[in-house]
C-alpha cells in the first residue's frame, strides 16, 4: 500500500516538474506560430501570444504553490556529451527560480495586454508580440537554467531579443544605433562570462550549477588563485545585462525602442538578468579570496567587495544624472541604473556578511518589478495622451486630465521613493540595514542615493503631473483607454503590497540563501524601524530630505532653477557627464587603430605573404623550370655545355 502512495507521489511530481517544460516553451511556440501562420491578423497574433504568456504565468503559480521551499530538477537529458564535459538540458525549480518565474510571467503578461492599446496603430503590431514573446522564452530560459552553458545559451538569445525590440522603429537611425549599441556593449560583459565559465570548468569539471556548488563547499580552494578572478569574470556578464558602470551607456539610449519594451527590459527581464545571475551563482563569492600572482595587487580583496563598489558607483553616477534629465523616459532609465546599482551593491555586500544572503538584491529586485514596470506604462500613458511628446517640461496639469494613469504613476513614484507602507521601503530597508553591517561607507552612498531617487522622481511628479499644462499636447490630453489603464491599476497593487512581511517574499528569498533562517514574529507595517532602527530611520529622513528639496525647487516652476544654482554640474549631468563622447574620443579611435592595423596585418602579411605569397613563389618557380623543359636538342645541349663549364671553373678553383 506504501509502496503504491510513494508511486503516485512520484508521478504526479514528475508530471508537475513536466509543467515548467511548458512554462518555458509556451512563448516560444506562441511567438513562432503566430508569426508563421498568423501574422496577417492583427488581434489574432496578439491574442495568440498574450495567452501563451498567461498560460505561462497560471503555470507558474502551479509550480510556485507545489514546489516552493524544495530544490528540484526538472527531468534533464543530456545535450553536449564531450570528453571531461557534460552539458544537460535541464530545468531548476528552487525558491529563486520560483518567484522569478511569477515576476518575469506576471510582468510581462501586464505590459502586453497594455500593448494592445499603445501599438494598436503601429504597422509593426504582429511582430511586435511575436517578439515579445520570444523575450520571454528567453528570459525564462535564464531563470530555469540548471547549468551555466544552457543560461549562456540563453543570455545570447535575450541579446538578440533586446536587439530586435530596441530596434523595432528600425527605420529610425537612432532606434537602429541603439539596438546595435545595446548589442555591442553587451557582447563585452559576455565575453568576461565566458571566460568565467571555462575557469570555473576547468577548476571543477562541472558546468552544473548544484554540482559546482557542492565540489567547491567540499572543495573551497580548488580555483585557489582564480577564485576572484573568475567572480570578477562572471560579474562582467552581469554587468553588461545590468548596465554597470562602466557598461552603462547602452540602457538609457534602448528608450529609443517602444514604451512597452521600455517596461519590460527595464523591470522584471534583461536587466534583471544580471542580479538574478548574481544570486544564483552566489556561492562563487563567499569563496576564500585568490588572484593570480600577475595580478598580485589586488591581494586579499575578494571579488564581492568589487561588486559592491562598482554598484555603489553605478547607484550613485545613474542617480546624479538622473536629476538633470528632462526626458520623462530617460529619466526612469537612469532611474533604473541607480536601482540594480543597488541591488549588485547587496549582493556584494550580502557575500561579505557573517551569513552570507543575497535576500535584499532580490527581493529589490521583485518589488522593482511592480513599482518600475508601473512607472513605464504609466509614462507610455502620458506619451501617448500627449501625441508621443516626451520632455517633461512641456507637460504639466495632466493630474486632473488623466487622473488614473496620475494616481497610479504616484503610487509608482511612492514605492521608488521609499515612503514607509509602499513595497520599496522594505526593499530598500533591507539593502540599507546589509550596507550598515557590512561597510558604513557604502551606508552612506546608499543614503545619498537614496536622497537623489527622491528628489529627482519628486521633480519628474511635480513638473510633469502638478501646475498648469505648458505644451499643446498636455492641455489636449484626455485618460488612456481601459486597456492601458487596467494594467497600471494591477500593477499598483503589488507596488503597494509586495514589501509586506505578511506576504513573506524577504523571508522567503533568505531562507534559500540562509536555510536555517527562524522568522520569529511578523511585524508586516513597521518591520524595518525595529529589526534596524537606525537604518529604517536614515532611510525616512531621506525620503523627507529629498521631497522637501524638490518641493522648494519645482512647486510652480516654469523652468528648471537647478541649473542656475549648480551651474557647470548641472551641464555635467545633463550631458550625462559625458561618457558617450569620452568613449567616442578614446575607445572608437583605439578600435579603428586596433582594426586598422588588424587589417593591413590581415591583407599583407597574413593574405599576401602565406596565402597568396607562398603558393605565388611556386608557381614561378615552376613557370621558370617549364623553360628548362623546352624539347629542343640545341637548348639541352647548350644548358649541357654551361654546366660543364661551370663544374670546370669550380674544379679549378679548388
Amino acid at each position: 500500500m506504501d509502496s503504491h502512495i510513494l508511486e503516485h507521489a512520484a508521478d504526479s511530481g514528475s508530471r508537475l516538474q513536466d509543467l515548467a517544460w511548458m512554462v518555458l516553451f509556451a512563448p516560444l511556440i506562441a511567438a513562432a506560430g503566430s508569426y508563421i501562420f498568423l501574422r496577417r491578423d492583427r488581434s489574432l497574433t496578439a491574442g495568440f501570444n498574450i495567452a501563451a504568456v498567461a498560460l505561462s504565468f497560471l503555470l507558474s503559480g502551479v509550480l510556485f504553490a507545489a514546489f516552493a521551499g524544495q530544490n528540484v530538477a526538472g527531468s534533464p537529458f543530456s545535450w553536449l556529451p564531450v570528453a571531461g564535459l557534460e552539458v544537460s538540458f535541464g530545468l531548476r525549480l528552487d525558491n529563486l527560480s520560483l518567484l522569478m518565474l511569477l515576476v518575469v510571467t506576471g510582468v510581462a503578461l501586464l505590459v502586453m495586454l497594455f500593448s494592445t492599446g499603445y501599438m494598436h496603430e503601429d504597422p509593426g503590431y504582429s511582430r511586435f508580440f511575436c517578439t515579445l514573446s520570444l523575450f520571454v522564452f528567453s528570459m525564462l530560459g535564464i531563470v530555469l537554467a540548471d547549468n551555466f552553458v544552457m543560461m549562456f545559451v540563453f543570455w545570447e538569445l535575450v541579446g538578440v531579443s533586446s536587439y530586435l525590440l530596441i530596434g523595432f522603429w528600425y527605420d529610425r537611425g537612432a532606434a537602429a544605433d541603439a539596438a546595435k549599441k545595446a548589442f555591442l556593449t553587451n557582447r563585452l560583459g559576455d565575453f568576461g562570462f565566458l571566460l568565467g565559465i571555462l575557469l570555473i570548468w576547468s577548476a571543477t569539471g562541472t558546468v552544473h550549477f548544484g554540482s559546482a556548488e557542492a565540489f567547491l563547499l567540499a572543495h573551497p580552494l580548488a580555483l585557489g588563485s582564480t577564485a576572484s578572478l573568475a567572480g570578477v569574470l562572471i560579474f562582467m556578464g552581469a554587468m553588461g545585462k545590468s548596465a554597470q558602470f562602466p557598461l552603462h551607456v547602452w540602457l538609457p539610449d534602448a528608450m529609443e525602442g517602444p514604451t512597452p519594451v521600455s517596461a519590460l527590459i527595464h523591470a522584471a527581464t534583461m536587466v534583471a538578468a544580471g542580479v538574478y545571475m548574481l544570486c544564483r551563482v552566489f556561492f562563487l563569492y563567499t569563496l576564500p579570496a585568490g588572484w593570480p600572482d600577475w595580478l598580485g595587487f589586488l591581494q586579499g580583496i575578494p571579488a564581492s567587495s568589487i561588486i559592491a563598489w562598482i554598484g555603489g558607483m553605478t547607484a550613485l553616477l545613474a542617480a546624479l544624472i538622473a536629476v538633470q534629465q528632462n526626458d520623462i523616459k530617460r529619466i526612469l532609465a537612469y532611474s533604473t541604473l541607480s536601482q540594480l546599482g543597488l541591488m549588485v551593491l547587496a549582493v556584494g555586500l550580502g557575500a561579505q556578511l557573517r551569513a552570507p544572503n543575497a535576500g535584499a538584491a532580490m527581493f529589490h529586485l521583485v518589488t522593482h518589478a511592480s513599482f518600475k514596470a508601473l512607472l513605464f506604462l504609466g509614462a507610455g500613458s502620458v506619451i501617448h495622451a500627449c501625441h508621443h511628446e516626451q520632455d517633461i517640461w512641456k507637460m504639466g496639469g495632466l493630474w486632473q486630465r488623466m487622473p488614473v494613469t496620475f494616481v497610479t504613476f504616484l503610487v509608482g513614484t511612492l514605492a521608488l521613493m521609499g515612503v514607509p507602507l509602499f513595497s520599496g521601503f522594505y526593499s530598500k530597508d533591507d539593502i540599507l540595514a546589509t550596507s550598515l553591517e557590512a561597510a558604513p561607507v557604502l551606508f552612506g552612498l546608499v543614503v545619498l542615493v537614496s536622497v537623489l531617487t527622491t528628489f529627482y522622481m519628486g521633480r519628474l511628479l511635480l513638473v510633469a503631473f502638478l501646475g498648469r499644462p505648458r505644451g499643446s499636447g498636455a492641455g489636449q490630453a484626455l485618460e488612456s483607454p481601459p486597456t492601458m489603464t487596467g494594467p497600471l491599476i494591477m500593477l499598483a497593487l503589488p507596488s503597494v503590497f509586495s514589501g509586506w512581511q505578511i506576504f513573506g517574499v524577504s523571508q522567503f528569498l533568505t531562507r534559500h540563501f540562509w536555510p536555517t533562517f527562524q522568522v520569529h514574529e511578523l511585524d508586516p507595517l513597521f518591520g524595518p524601524f525595529n529589526h534596524n532602527p537606525t537604518a529604517a530611520m536614515f532611510g525616512f529622513a531621506a525620503v523627507l530630505f529629498g521631497t522637501s528639496l524638490a518641493a522648494w525647487l519645482y512647486v510652480g516652476a516654469e523652468r528648471d532653477p537647478l541649473p542656475g544654482l549648480i551651474g557647470r554640474l548641472a551641464r555635467a549631468m545633463r550631458h550625462r557627464f559625458y561618457f558617450d563622447e569620452i568613449y567616442e574620443a578614446t575607445v572608437v579611435p583605439l578600435h579603428d587603430g586596433i582594426a586598422a592595423i588588424a587589417g593591413w596585418f590581415d591583407r599583407w602579411v597574413i593574405s599576401g605573404l602565406f596565402v597568396r605569397g607562398l603558393p605565388g613563389t611556386v608557381e614561378i618557380a615552376g613557370r621558370a623550370l617549364r623553360l628548362v623543359q623546352t624539347g629542343n636538342l640545341q637548348t639541352y645541349g647548350l644548358w649541357f655545355a654551361a654546366g660543364a663549364a661551370l663544374l670546370a671553373v669550380l674544379a679549378l678553383k679548388k
